[in-house]
C-alpha cells in the first residue's frame, strides 16, 4: 500500500484514533501522542493487513493493542498527572447537557480496565457480540457478560459521580 492511500484510509478513520486516545489517555498532549503512536504502528504493521476484514476492524485493533502498551508505558511515569476534568467539546452545537453526560462517562470509561474499555468501545461503535468477541480473542458468550456488567459498572461510576439519569 502506497503512503498516500495509507493517510487516506487514516483520515476516513480518523474517529477511531480520538475515541481510542480519549479512552486511555487524560491530557490533551496525551492523546496526541498516543495517536501519533497508533498512527505509526499502523504504518508499520501495514503490510499485515490482508482484506480479510474491514479496515476499520483491523485499525481498531493496532489501536487497542497500541493505546494498551502505551498506557502501561505511561504508567510507569513518576510524574504523571491526575485526571484532567477539563474536555474538549467534540461538536459545538452540542447543549451543555450533552457536554457534561460526555465528561462523566468518560470519566467512568477512565477507571475501567483495558478489557472493559475495549468492550465498551467496540459496542458503541455498533460491533456485536461476536464481532468483539473475535477482535478481543473472547467467547461470544463471555463478551455478553462482560459487556452488560461493563455496561453497569460504567451507570454505577457515574451516579457515584452524582450524575442522575
Amino acid at each position: 500500500m502506497k503512503e498516500k492511500e495509507f493517510l487516506i484510509l487514516i483520515d476516513q478513520h480518523s474517529g477511531i484514533l480520538y475515541k481510542v486516545s480519549r479512552m486511555y489517555m487524560d491530557s490533551e498532549s496525551d492523546q496526541e501522542d498516543l495517536r501519533q503512536d497508533i498512527i505509526f504502528q499502523l504504518w508499520k504493521s501495514i503490510d499485515k493487513f490482508k482484506g480479510d476484514s474491514q479496515f476499520s476492524s483491523w485499525m481498531y485493533r493496532v489501536a487497542i493493542n497500541t493505546s494498551i502498551t502505551y498506557f502501561k508505558k505511561e504508567k510507569r511515569r513518576p510524574d504523571k498527572s491526575e485526571l484532567n476534568s477539563n474536555f474538549e467539546v467534540v461538536d459545538s452545537d452540542d447543549s451543555w447537557e450533552k457536554e457534561s453526560q460526555l465528561a462523566h462517562f468518560y470519566t467512568a470509561v477512565k477507571t475501567l480496565n483495558k478489557i472493559e474499555k475495549a468492550i465498551i468501545l467496540l459496542f458503541i461503535e455498533g460491533y456485536s457480540h461476536k464481532e468483539i468477541a473475535k477482535q478481543l480473542g473472547l467467547s461470544s458468550g463471555n463478551t455478553r457478560v462482560k459487556l452488560n456488567r461493563t455496561k453497569q459498572k460504567i451507570k454505577d461510576l457515574i451516579k457515584t459521580q452524582g450524575y442522575e439519569f
